[in-house]
């Protein structure tokens, strides 16, 4: 089966077509292990997730590589903060990323490089760009040279005029240009534990050069897709692409850009400035399960805006509710039948809102079998059989108890936990004035 996906390099909607016939060689930027994945992160996650499922059944072979980003100016300050080592922040931030992922039953994907272990792949790359013209020494630093590279901000299409002029890029006294980004960076004084030997002194690489490095080695020079997020367009995938084609003398890195869009707060911006800031732990623990958190990022269209506001998880998990009473009855043992037509519409870049609708009409009209194929295409699979929806009046009774814990009404909260207890449910208090629910049977 064909697959259309926007391209972002040419904005509009292509046919899919393999460098290697069935096989598909896709990258994702991951995260930068400093902090637990917020909504926004995991939104991008369950996208190129989807997409994953989805070549998996039109191709034979899928090649998935997302990095691990395991070195930078975030986690050395996060570092600093908490006073432990970049190494033991790193680990468990990535620990934590791994949990967080299997609870929106994200698959894994077939490579997870770190940057830290492919320093030596960073340094090789970044001589070959000095030998070709691409990059030049300064202080320290190893900067790419953006006038070597004419194409540069053909993704963005924006000219390097306008990108300079509304840039927020450091402009520092040794760079040709102010749009000439680090290659090689020079290590501070306290930064030994983050820093590496090179022929530029001790030092770490910059952000963009990773993503060629692990892209280059684990997919080869060019390859099939590259996803990420609308905000990594311009500058990080404007130069994985200027230094990747330059060091390899290629015409192209991907021949697909895909970016999801943004996801916004009651229509603002998550920030942490603006307290609406959540990460995807702190929305679990509040138990609202991965499952319906995943339905709700699927609700909208990968490439628009997705806008999280106070009934987003209660409609996600009615709809959930209405497609396992659907399936109450159903033998789920039995063997997965291809559906062509729910293929097409995902096929068709990706379309989860017409897709979803589908599913709905299947449920309505008790067409059992091509309503779990189509949930399992979703990464839907496990919750009708195996993972309880606590209903959402259960959840407004804990937000309700632990309102009036924090008003010190013991009595009241006493009274809520019975009510609760009554309709089944154990709750258990968690961290920060946090909750979860489970089934009597299931604590």
């Amino acid at each position: 089966m064909q697959i259309k996906l926007t391209n972002s390099l040419t904005k509009a909607k292509e046919i899919l077509k393999p460098l290697v016939d069935n096989t598909v060689k896709m990258y994702v930027c991951g995260p930068t292990v400093y902090d637990r994945a917020h909504l926004g992160n995991a939104r991008s996650a369950v996208v190129y997730d989807l997409l994953f499922r989805l070549l998996r059944e039109c191709v034979t072979q899928v090649i998935y590589v997302r990095n691990i980003t395991d070195v930078d100016d975030k986690i050395i300050i996060a570092a600093r903060e908490q006073q432990i080592s970049i190494d033991a922040i790193t680990k468990q931030m990535t620990a934590y990323y791994h949990e967080d992922m299997k609870e929106l039953n994200c698959l894994e994907p077939t490579f997870e490089p770190r940057a830290t272990a492919h320093i030596t792949e960073m340094i090789a790359m970044i001589q070959t760009l000095i030998e070709h013209g691409h990059a030049y020494v300064a202080e320290g630093h190893v900067l790419f040279d953006i006038s070597s590279y004419e194409q540069y901000g053909n993704l963005a299409k924006r000219s390097v005029d306008s990108m300079i002029a509304g840039s927020r890029v450091e402009v520092a006294p040794f760079k040709r240009s102010p749009m000439d980004f680090v290659l090689w960076k020079p290590a501070l004084a306290d930064e030994v534990k983050a820093s590496f030997p090179s022929p530029w002194g001790h030092g770490r690489p910059g952000w963009h050069i990773e993503c060629s490095a692990m892209s280059a080695k684990y997919l080869g020079s060019e390859f099939d897709i590259h996803g990420g997020g609308a905000d990594l367009m311009f500058p990080h995938h404007e130069n994985e692409i200027a230094q990747s084609c330059s060091a390899h003398g290629t015409k192209k890195m991907a021949s697909f850009w895909v970016h999801n869009g943004f996801l916004t707060v009651d229509g603002e911006k998550m920030s942490k400035s603006l307290g609406n800031f959540k990460t995807l732990r702190e929305v679990i623990d509040t138990g609202i399960s991965g499952w319906i958190i995943r339905f709700f990022y699927l609700t909208a269209h990968y490439r628009k805006p997705l806008d999280l506001n106070a009934k987003s998880f209660i409609d996600a998990n009615k709809a959930l509710q209405k497609f396992a009473v659907a399936l109450s009855d159903f033998n789920f043992a039995s063997p997965l039948k291809r559906d062509e037509e729910l293929l097409a519409i995902l096929a068709d870049d990706m379309n989860t809102p017409k897709f979803i609708a589908k599913l709905h009409e299947l449920a309505a009209a008790d067409e059992k079998e091509r309503l779990w194929y189509g949930l399992n295409l979703l990464g839907l699979e496990k919750f009708p059989n195996n993972k309880v929806i606590i209903p959402e009046e259960i959840h407004l009774l804990a937000r309700e108890r632990q309102a009036a814990k924090s008003n010190k009404n013991w009595a009241e909260a006493d009274r809520l936990r019975k009510e609760i207890e009554d309709a089944g449910f154990n709750i258990v208090d968690l961290p920060q004035n946090g909750y979860n629910l489970k089934e009597k049977n299931k604590i």
